[in-house]
């Protein structure tokens, strides 16, 4: 009888419910190799890229969100669900699943759902410091609950209890971690030369996350001028929103004030604009301030970190970013607008 273990991960969306999902599929990987290891997102998240690039199959179905009012969505809800479960149960049956761990975000809730029919344990870990819809659900029916933070408004089937463990650290920022309390200069100045930034210089990150954030573009670059008399600035505007945010950089500052990544752009100008940075470790290593929307997995990386912020929560959903953000806030350690 083999004693590969078959394991379905599930999450996606955002790199929210990505970067954990991949922070314990690599050391699943780590302690056993040999492990078949699915994960089951969308095509449309950011999984679909994510997932694959870190070296794991992504197995896809449709997103099935919950219905928060009666419109044509909530009508189509049912026949979706059952779609798309029905979709879940074949990928389960296929991978020999004998275990499902999910970490919320609307692929999660189907999983959830099909593990449970099928008879697979559940584990979950929720990152926000006010639960999902989906893990709300997957609560009921999972043997195992991971937490971030204290108390997220899970309710567990008898004999389960919510246990805080914190967020996993996808490997390169825990690995940034130990390279600034080893040697902070030496590890700033190294990621200030792959970006081109002057590493003697104060600079401000300004990051929306994986979708960017237009309001918290629109108000930062339309201060460029302003900001650009104390620090130098990396923007990192989300896909899609680049070009808005060079706009409104030139009219405050002027396009002599615009510039790119890299050490080829070492002498443009301060205000740094890209979509998107897939080795945003580089950024935080020579960072001093960052302005962010309160995603779980940000708050917890830049406290890790140990790097100031001004956050400013998305106001959709159940208001956890707010609450995600609020505990760095009564320690010091960040600002909340």
């Amino acid at each position: 009888m083999s004693d590969q273990k078959h394991i379905v991960l599930a999450g996606g969306g955002t790199a929210g419910h990505v970067n954990p999902l991949l922070a314990v599929a690599h050391v699943i990987r780590e302690k056993e190799p040999d492990a078949d290891i699915a994960v089951v997102g969308t095509a449309v998240g950011l999984e679909h890229d994510l997932v694959p690039q870190a070296g794991f199959l992504l197995e896809t179905i449709e997103k099935v969100p919950f219905p928060r009012r009666l419109n044509k969505a909530a009508l189509q809800f049912p026949a979706k669900w059952k779609s798309e479960t029905g979709k879940v149960r074949d990928i389960l049956t296929r991978h020999q699943a004998q275990v499902v761990v999910g970490f919320g975000g609307y692929t999660s809730a189907p999983v959830y759902a099909a593990a449970h029919k099928l008879g697979i344990p559940i584990a979950i870990h929720e990152q926000n410091a006010r639960a999902g819809m989906a893990n709300k659900l997957g609560a009921r029916w999972a043997a195992m609950i991971g937490s971030a933070y204290a108390e997220p408004g899970l309710k567990p089937r008898k004999g389960v209890e919510v246990e805080r463990v914190g967020l996993p650290l996808r490997p390169a920022i825990a690995q940034l971690a130990s390279d600034l309390e080893r040697d902070r200069v030496a590890t700033r100045r190294a990621a200030a030369a792959r970006l081109g930034v002057d590493p003697n210089r104060p600079l401000v990150v300004i990051t929306g996350g994986s979708l960017g954030a237009v309001n918290v573009n629109r108000a930062v670059a339309a201060s460029a001028k302003e900001l650009l008399e104390h620090a130098q600035v990396i923007h990192l505007t989300g896909k899609g929103k680049d070009d808005e945010v060079r706009s409104l950089v030139s009219v405050s500052a002027g396009e002599r004030a615009l510039g790119e990544l890299g050490p080829e752009h070492a002498s443009d100008g301060d205000y740094r604009v890209a979509a998107y940075l897939e080795r945003i470790d580089l950024a935080f290593a020579c960072a001093d301030l960052i302005i962010c929307r309160s995603g779980a997995g940000t708050v917890s990386e830049l406290t890790a970190l140990g790097l100031p912020a001004v956050y400013v929560p998305l106001p959709i959903g159940n208001g956890e970013q707010r609450f995600n953000a609020q505990p760095v806030v009564d320690a010091k350690g960040g600002l909340m607008v």
